[in-house]
């Protein structure tokens, strides 16, 4: 109903009108600063460096050499990441959210004792570190300790396929627990 003295609408309905429009835009922008940018898969993936002190040696550019540019992880094919600079050294990640990492010439892990399970994958020794979401599974019984770190919902295809690569660059050695 228009004001009796200008014809203007209500300031009621003026009111009203102008916060729907700041409503609609607040929620326009909030729904476009959560959605993740078209070309974050692109974006180079930033990882903290770990001592890795066999990270150089010979086995290390072996196995980084021959790893898949592409891994199947819960069905789905996942490719090689670009690392942000300063990249670790022996470091390879496939995947967007919640990439899969592999690291070569690690120190032993504490965990591997005479005691740990190990599990045998496609001819590897892999000993499994659970941890929040993810779990670490190293290799243990190569010249260097090489670990993959995958989260839980990632299926078995990526050991699997990693299995294979290490298995056939990298000749099996006795385990060591000093």
């Amino acid at each position: 109903m228009p004001d009796s003295d200008t014809g203007a609408p209500p300031k009621v309905v003026l009111v009203t009108a102008a916060a729907l429009a700041v409503a609609l835009a607040v929620a326009v922008a909030v729904f476009a600063l959560t959605q993740p940018s078209a070309d974050s898969a692109s974006d180079p993936l930033p990882l903290v460096p770990v001592p890795a002190p066999a990270a150089g040696s010979p086995a290390c550019t072996t196995l980084l050499a021959a790893v898949p540019t592409e891994l199947t992880s819960n069905g789905k094919a996942v490719k090689v990441r670009a690392l942000a600079n300063p990249a670790p050294p022996a470091t390879v990640a496939w995947g967007e959210q919640d990439p899969l990492v592999l690291r070569c010439g690690l120190d032993r892990p504490p965990e591997l004792t005479p005691t740990a399970s190990l599990r045998l994958v496609n001819g590897v020794q892999w000993l499994q570190v659970p941890g929040d979401g993810a779990s670490t599974w190293y290799v243990v019984d190569r010249e260097v300790y090489a670990a993959l770190t995958v989260p839980d919902s990632a299926g078995t295809g990526p050991l699997q396929q990693l299995s294979d690569t290490v298995a056939a660059k990298l000749p099996a050695r006795p385990l060591r627990f000093s």
